[in-house]
């Protein structure tokens, strides 16, 4: 079994005088993670849950080896993040839907550059395209320009490329972000098909119905901190998520009128 374990993740960012004053704050420091530590297996999705700001986003950059935490590590499969991270990039892939695919370029010639990128053997590259081209509905417009596809499809570039090297782990920050409806849909049929083949998925998110329709467990952070991690039976109760969320918000932050 693939284990990913987050381990007291702690990062700090100075602010700028001009981000002070934009922001109205005296401070010249701000921690964005306080010591965040969580596990996630093979053949589950776990959710990292909370609101804009809560540090969602710099605990993602840390565990995909983007960023370097103050403290802490992240071990996949034993293996540290921060020591060696040569050694996880390979069985990784993070995604983003801040990633834009090359507009002028056509799904198969991006495929190809992104396999010879990843030093994929050209022969397993071929029949992986086969494969993920065929699962995923892009055979019918591999050779169109990228900026006549519709949203959706283009979402569905991006996916299969991303795991061109058929990564074991998945780290998804803000998936269904800024997206329509049809492209929304193909991301969780994407996590969902990603899990039953037994990837490791991480997904960061604010939405509550993407994590009810895909996360096994999940994790709720709030200011830089987790507050609650289990699985959604567990911290739904018979409640919907946003009501659990929202409960153990204000239990946090003394009312309900301070939300």
């Amino acid at each position: 079994m693939e284990e990913l374990k987050a381990q007291n993740l702690v990062k700090t960012f100075t602010i700028s005088e001009k981000q002070r004053k934009t922001l109205g704050i005296s401070e010249r420091k701000k921690v964005a993670v306080n010591g965040i530590s969580f596990t996630a297996r093979s053949g589950e999705v776990f959710g990292l849950l909370g609101p804009n700001g809560a540090g969602k986003t710099t605990t993602m950059r840390m565990l995909a080896t983007l960023i370097k935490p103050d403290s802490g590590d992240a071990l996949y499969n034993d293996i540290s993040a921060v020591k060696t991270p040569e050694k996880i990039r390979s069985e990784l892939a993070f995604l983003t839907t801040d990633l834009k695919p090359d507009m002028k370029s056509t799904p198969n010639l991006m495929y190809d550059f992104f396999a010879e990128l990843y030093h994929v053997p050209k022969d397993k590259a071929e029949k992986r395209k086969k494969e993920l081209f065929e699962e995923f509905g892009i055979n019918k417009y591999a050779d169109t320009m990228i900026s006549k596809l519709s949203q959706g499809q283009r979402q569905k570039v991006s996916l299969v490329i991303s795991v061109i090297h058929d990564p074991k782990f998945i780290i998804f920050d803000e998936p269904t972000n800024g997206l329509d409806i049809i492209a929304s849909r193909v991301v969780r049929e994407f996590i969902l098909n990603m899990k039953k083949a037994g990837k490791c998925m991480i997904i960061s998110t604010h939405l509550f119905d993407l994590v009810e329709k895909v996360c096994d467990r999940a994790a709720m952070i709030m200011d830089g901190r987790i507050v609650a991690d289990d699985t959604l039976e567990n911290l739904m109760q018979g409640r919907s998520l946003e009501d659990a969320f929202y409960d153990i918000y204000t239990s946090i932050h003394g009312g309900k009128d301070e939300v």
